[in-house]
């Protein structure tokens, strides 16, 4: 019983959200590396991630690698970047 509430209480719109986020986290990795790939990921639209995750499973193609560095330089995604590189 507590799981189905447990699971009612649950987004469906949410649950899509994060699972495209990990398979665009997959493809982010091999541009990037995997402590640049998580800031990209909370920097990103979902329409960003959306369309960087459709290269899920072959390697990342040239515009979703200029997505993706377009993403990465942004200002609070460097930042993120810098206290991840601090943090080690």
């Amino acid at each position: 019983m507590m799981a189905l509430l447990v699971l009612a209480a649950c987004d469906p719109v949410d649950v899509v959200d994060k699972a495209v986020a990990r398979t665009a986290e997959a493809v982010i990795v091999p541009v990037v590396g995997p402590l640049a790939a998580r800031c990209v990921v909370e920097s990103a639209t979902p329409e960003e991630l959306r369309a960087i995750a459709v290269d899920i499973g072959v390697e990342a193609g040239t515009r979703t690698e200029a997505n993706i560095e377009a993403i990465a330089r942004r200002p609070q995604t460097l930042a993120c970047i810098a206290e991840g590189a601090l943090g080690q």
